[in-house]
């Protein structure tokens, strides 16, 4: 039991680095409450004393916002940030090293008996106000952004956001490579732009710079053979983009953003 303590207590320094003595840990962290107070009233319940468990998991809740229900497995290293309005249903499942933030529901899409709630796997990491419904299970690894609804399984090594939630899909490394070279050659800033990311401003770049980067391939396929029929067309210099070519463009855009006096 005391190793188990420690452990809890070191995964909150491996995971908060607010954390600044074991005192201050044991003494201040309602998710270390919780869930100490959880182990006490699964025990009971997996012993048939449902009622008395209940009773302890209800003090919990008053005591520290965190709502586990008593039949809810959790494994080793679970630690909850926060944990302000966390509700763990009765037929949950928790691996080892998971990470939990405030606001977070494990929660059911049914009235039915039996599995109805998610399964997380060892090292999921589930963001503030996320909802996980349903009995399917989070793959290791996994990690849930914040507000998100989740109510389909994510493969293990993935990251779900949005509502409903949506599993991004990380572009390949030539294809990435390929947009930063077009970026760079017509001067834009490609920071954040990458398939990666949820922001769909981000995606219709992306998209975009993917559209030049094939249209500038077949200018040059174009020229080439222009070329070697005997043109000179191709030998012209493109004219150049400058900054000072927008100044006035940007000047009457600050001055349109200026509030009326």
């Amino acid at each position: 039991m005391f190793e188990r303590m420690r452990e809890d207590i070191q995964s909150v320094f491996h995971r908060d680095p607010a954390a600044r003595n074991a005192f201050e840990v044991v003494t201040c962290y309602p998710g270390l409450h919780a869930i100490w107070l959880h182990r006490v009233a699964h025990a009971l319940w997996r012993s048939g004393w449902k009622w008395p468990a209940r009773v302890v998991s209800n003090f919990g809740r008053w005591m520290t916002g965190i709502e586990i229900h008593p039949g809810a497995k959790i494994g080793r290293r679970f630690f909850i940030d926060h944990g302000m309005g966390i509700v763990i249903g009765e037929t949950a499942e928790i691996g080892n090293d998971v990470t939990l933030y405030q606001g977070v529901t494990l929660g059911g899409t049914s009235w039915n008996k039996g599995k109805r709630h998610p399964t997380l796997e060892d090292g999921v990491v589930v963001g503030a106000g996320a909802k996980v419904l349903g009995p399917f299970t989070v793959g290791a690894g996994a990690k849930i952004g914040s507000n998100a609804v989740v109510t389909k399984a994510v493969p293990a090594g993935a990251t779900a956001v949005g509502i409903p939630g949506k599993i991004i899909v990380k572009s390949d490394d030539e294809q990435e490579a390929k947009r930063q070279a077009m970026a760079e050659k017509i001067g834009f800033d490609a920071y954040g732009v990458g398939q990666d990311m949820p922001d769909p401003v981000a995606r219709a770049i992306g998209q975009l710079l993917d559209h030049l980067h094939a249209v500038d391939g077949r200018l040059e396929g174009m020229c080439k053979a222009l070329t070697a029929l005997g043109s000179d067309y191709c030998a012209k210099d493109l004219p150049t983009l400058r900054d000072e070519d927008f100044a006035d463009v940007c000047k009457d855009q600050q001055q349109g953003d200026k509030p009326a006096a």
